[in-house]
Parts: C-alpha cells; structure tokens; sequence
C-alpha cells in the first residue's frame, strides 16, 4: 500500500505553542487524529492574525482549503504542548501550500507533519482569485531572514 509522503521545506517561518486539551484527545487515550488539522487551522489562523490577515481577508481575497494530507509520527497525550511550525510555498496563480509540523515541545519527537492546499477566492463573485503578490512579498521576505 503506498503511503503519503510530505517532503517539508528546510525552513519554517512561524512557531506557536498550542497546549493538548482533553477535547482533542480520543477513545485511545492519545490525541485523535481528526483533532490535527484542527490544531494546523489553528496555528494557520494564528500565523495570519500577526499580519493583520485572517482567512476571510488576505489582502482582499479569503482563503479555501483544497486538501489536506497528515502524516502521523507519534502519539501526543492530554496536556502536553505542542511545537506547531508553519510556512507557506508551491506558489501557482491561485494556489499555494502550508505546511505544518508539530513536536512535543518538551521531548522534542514530531507528532505530525501536514500540508494543506490553499486557493485564493472571492466569495461576492464566487470564484478563485490570484495570490495576492504582498503576499507572496512577504512570505518571501520571511524566508530570506
């Protein structure tokens, strides 16, 4: 059986601490599966906010999720703290992709990895949307430094 493979960037550009809460935890006692991308949305939201964008509002556009993929490495429990890193690349017209890593911020192994494939729209005229170029700007100038 062929299984997903994320081939992250070298370099992240953003990192935030997202705290395990019980609602993300499963019947297995370990975080469920359907609470990561969750918590990459999370982090997602987090990394926009600090430049005055949400996903409704990147310089005019808002942003649709057009697939995700997750690779699950280990198991994280109730109250551990997550190491969420993030940047954005595979810049096309109207698309681009995040991606995500997430570690034990205390034991340091990775939890998961992620990369969630992201288009550009218009909801008024209901239809996709360039990438925004400060956008593009920006994330570049981040991962120059």
């Amino acid at each position: 059986m062929t299984r997903i493979e994320i081939n992250l960037p070298e370099k992240f550009i953003f990192s935030i601490e997202i705290p395990l809460r019980i609602s993300d935890i499963n019947y297995g006692g370990h975080l469920g599966n359907d609470s990561v991308l969750s918590i990459f949305q999370e982090a997602r939201i987090k990394f926009l906010n600090q430049f005055g964008y949400s996903e409704i509002d990147i310089e005019g556009s808002s942003i649709i999720m057009t697939d995700s993929a997750i690779q699950y490495k280990s198991q994280g429990y109730y109250g551990d703290i997550l190491l969420v890193e993030i940047t954005v690349g595979d810049f096309q017209k109207v698309t681009c992709d995040f991606y995500y890593r997430a570690a034990n911020k205390t034991k340091g192994n990775i939890i998961a990895v992620g990369k969630t494939g992201i288009a550009f729209f218009d909801y008024k005229k209901n239809k996709l949307t360039s990438v925004p170029d400060k956008f593009v700007k920006l994330i570049e100038r981040l991962k120059a430094e």
